[in-house]
């Protein structure tokens, strides 16, 4: 109970003094409210133009909402030394890491409803699976933000979390079908699109949107289930060889 108290407390403390403050939320909303607009207004208002591009839309959101954020935070109180401190608090490393993650987690899940609000004053969005879509979100904030944190522990400085993330960020965003389909790609880059997680997940959200996935959606939740431990236990291996150990 009391490990649970304080994953609580530490989740509570990061809202406050990071993921609520003013300029955050509104970062947060003026984002896909950006990226949204850009898209929905070069493609038309065709009904099948907006359901195509949502699904992209939503994945760039949660993107840049989890490592963003992530990558400030952790690398913040890592400069300021109370991020060593917090490790020798009485709670297992694995759990408090998912406390410092979580407030990214809802941040960025948060992040990829609000393209999805606007295009509901735009087209029905009745045809939807909401049963695979929240799950996919979920998901994909989750390996988005196990991404966010590996880059936060590898390095010193905001700043080199900001352009590390962007060497990962921008290339998935071209590479994962967000916007094209893996299958328009050359062959050869066909093999790292697959060896990038926002790839299973982007398939399942134009599934559940417009129904145009091409791989089972099963084999996307199994391989994206995966990206999110193997990204964790990284990061995890990385804090004990680098702060505990």
């Amino acid at each position: 109970m009391k490990q649970w108290i304080a994953f609580w407390n530490i989740l509570t403390k990061d809202m406050r003094s990071y993921y609520l403050k003013p300029p955050n939320i509104s970062w947060g909303l003026v984002f896909p409210l950006a990226w949204t607009a850009a898209f929905f207004v070069r493609s038309g208002s065709g009904l099948e133009s907006v359901s195509s591009i949502l699904p992209g839309v939503m994945g760039v959101s949660v993107l840049f909402g989890t490592t963003s954020m992530l990558a400030v935070t952790v690398t913040f109180e890592k400069k300021g030394r109370s991020f060593e401190r917090l490790l020798l608090a009485p709670i297992s490393l694995e759990l408090l890491m998912l406390a410092k993650t979580a407030g990214a987690i809802l941040f960025g899940t948060a992040n990829a409803f609000v393209p999805v609000l606007i295009a509901s004053f735009i087209t029905d969005l009745g045809g939807v699976r909401w049963g695979s879509l929240v799950p996919v979100v979920t998901l994909i904030a989750v390996s988005s933000t196990f991404l966010g944190l590996f880059i936060a522990v590898s390095v010193s400085e905001v700043f080199e979390a900001q352009t590390f993330s962007n060497f990962f960020r921008f290339p998935m965003i071209f590479l994962c079908g967000l916007f094209v389909p893996v299958a328009a790609l050359p062959i050869w880059l066909r093999p790292l699109s697959y060896a990038l997680p926002l790839t299973y997940g982007a398939d399942i959200l134009h599934r559940s949107i417009s129904g145009s996935g091409t791989m089972p959606t099963a084999l996307n939740f199994a391989a994206l289930s995966a990206f999110c431990v193997l990204l964790f236990a990284v990061s995890l291996r990385n804090i004990r060889r680098y702060w505990i150990l």
